[in-house]
């Protein structure tokens, strides 16, 4: 009776045993965010237990988008003050691979805190203080505030290049820096000119944000990588002073040949783009002169018609 029952009760524990997860559950600060099942990751080989590399790094990769945090740069402020950085994290792939290594070839199921590693901004608050000591270049050009499409465009390029920093020996793509101009981010439709004819897309009116840099840049001594001019002639730059952009064709870049970074700062507001050069007061530049921009508006860019150039 005594040996029936204990058969009995070691027949209950192995199925109960046998039923219980066997998944590791990956937490972050306490909290579960991921798990897996040793059998997923397991090739049908007889006899040993190998891993299915190839499942594993999708996992891997998925975890890595799910955890990570972009690290956000040191800036200045509207009001000039300089707003300190905040790292980010990513995840810690060698240490999470020991993690699952050490599960795989165990038994039973098992929890982990993701192991993160810190990811550090490139431009601090001390980089900044240092580097926003000496303007080397400024350019200013003029708009419509009542074209409000327009207006919209090129403040939301600006925004993307202001407090951007060059460091030595790194090119500036504006594309790159600016991002695909999208009804996602916010750019509208606008006057834009297309082969010499004028047409409207999203993003109209950014060039005028390259044509500035170009202008400021330029008169920092910067060296132009590339620069194209449009098929018409803009009213907002002098004749040969413009730098048309596109995503999906031409773009302006530059490269930092100086021995300190520059920091760029941009501002569009009551109708006037100004761009600013900055860098630190060790630096020893060669200014070029530059032709100053009209203040005065073209008559066609007005309320009803919008402007009729980029």
């Amino acid at each position: 009776m005594n040996i029936s029952w204990m058969f009995g009760l070691l027949l209950f524990i192995q199925f109960h045993t046998a039923s219980l997860p066997e998944n590791l559950t990956i937490e972050s600060e306490g909290e579960s965010i991921a798990s897996m099942e040793r059998a997923e990751y397991q090739l049908p080989f007889p006899g040993m237990p190998l891993i299915d590399f190839e499942k594993y790094n999708q996992f891997l990769s998925k975890l890595d988008d799910q955890t990570y945090i972009p690290p956000v740069n040191a800036y200045i402020d509207d009001a000039g003050r300089i707003i300190s950085e905040k790292p980010g994290r990513k995840l810690h792939r060698k240490a999470f691979t020991d993690l699952f290594f050490t599960y795989f070839y165990e038994k039973g199921p098992a929890r982990a805190e993701v192991p993160m590693l810190a990811v550090y901004p490139r431009v601090d608050r001390d980089l900044l203080a240092h580097i926003r000591v000496k303007q080397i270049g400024q350019y200013a050009t003029y708009f419509n505030p009542n074209n409000k499409t327009r207006s919209h465009n090129i403040k939301l390029a600006a925004e993307a290049i202001n407090n951007h920093v060059v460091f030595p020996g790194e090119t500036f793509s504006f594309n790159r820096v600016v991002g695909k101009r999208t009804v996602e981010k916010g750019y509208l439709r606008a006057p834009v000119i297309v082969r010499g004819e004028l047409s409207e897309d999203i993003g109209g009116g950014i060039c005028q944000v390259s044509s500035t840099l170009f202008n400021a840049v330029d008169r920092a001594g910067v060296k132009v990588l590339k620069r194209y001019s449009h098929s018409k002639r803009v009213p907002y730059v002098p004749p040969g002073r413009d730098a048309t952009v596109s995503w999906y064709g031409p773009d302006f870049t530059f490269k930092n040949r100086y021995s300190y970074p520059l920091l760029i700062r941009a501002k569009a507001i009551n109708g006037q783009m100004v761009i600013r050069v900055f860098s630190s007061d060790e630096i020893k530049y060669e200014p070029r002169l530059v032709p100053k921009s009209s203040k005065m508006l073209p008559e066609e860019i007005s309320i009803e018609h919008e402007a009729n150039t980029d």
